[in-house]
């Protein structure tokens, strides 16, 4: 392990089993036809074995304080860019990229969901998305209707593409240690609905999960959507609360109501 301060306020925990690093780049599916944006360098373990496995590997690092070691690497096919990812645009991000490519990323708690809306929302040439999380946030990530665990970020994830847990990574297996485990999940991106305007559709989730336990007719009514409309979805509908929900329920009443 280098010698370093880790900083608590980038959520800093490091992995360097060889086996596991490789296991992640397996889930990613990279291959030396693949160009690759890396969020979060970190100590490099992960940066080095994209750089053997893929054609370009474009990483981003917030923590300047590695940029002397992340540079001695001298990684052929990587270029590092030290800042913070949300801090570029995404025309800037994919400037580096000559067509599709894939996101890999150990993303800390305060980041997960802003990072993730910013490339699905922003982004037509991203392919996938392989990411490391805690292990709460995948299990919402993944979550289907009807459970405590689904919510906005459930249903988005779904809208844009498919998405499954690969494996679960013990706290153990970082440093320094976290509190909690993590999982890997990948996300195929995938246009199912081009006829939705995904901001619109978005805004509406948000609306509809804003107050867990009240019903559909008061989280729609509290949005501003049209009383008409949203009555004439019918008491059924209206009565119920948003996590019992499917995907394709909520795009019918999206399109019944706005």
């Amino acid at each position: 392990m280098i010698n370093h301060e880790f900083k608590k306020k980038f959520g800093q925990n490091f992995i360097s089993d060889k086996n596991l690093i490789t296991a992640i780049c397996d889930d990613a599916g990279v291959s030396d036809s693949d160009e690759v944006l890396e969020i979060g360098a970190g100590a490099g373990s992960l940066t080095e074995v994209l750089n053997s496995k893929a054609k370009k590997v474009v990483s981003y690092e917030i923590d300047k304080d590695l940029q002397a070691h992340l540079q001695l690497l001298n990684l052929d096919k990587t270029k590092f860019v030290f800042g913070d990812v949300m801090n570029f645009s995404i025309q800037e991000i994919e400037n580096d990229f000559s067509g599709e490519y894939k996101m890999i990323a150990n993303l800390p708690y305060y980041i997960t969901t802003p990072i993730i809306f910013k490339f699905l929302n922003g982004s037509k040439r991203l392919k996938s998305l392989t990411i490391m999380v805690q292990k709460e946030v995948a299990e919402r990530i993944v979550a289907g209707s009807g459970g405590k665990d689904y919510g906005v970020l459930s249903v988005m994830i779904n809208f844009y593409g498919d998405a499954k847990i690969t494996r679960i990574v013990k706290r153990q297996m970082f440093y320094p240690q976290p509190n909690v485990d993590s999982a890997v999940v990948t996300i195929e991106i995938k246009e199912k609905y081009p006829q939705i305007n995904k901001d619109e559709f978005y805004k509406f989730v948000q609306n509809v999960f804003a107050m867990r336990r009240k019903t559909l007719k008061n989280n729609l009514l509290q949005g501003g959507y049209d009383k008409n409309k949203v009555e004439a979805l019918g008491e059924d509908v209206l009565k119920a609360r948003a996590e019992t929900f499917t995907l394709e329920n909520l795009i019918k009443i999206y399109q019944s109501i706005v």
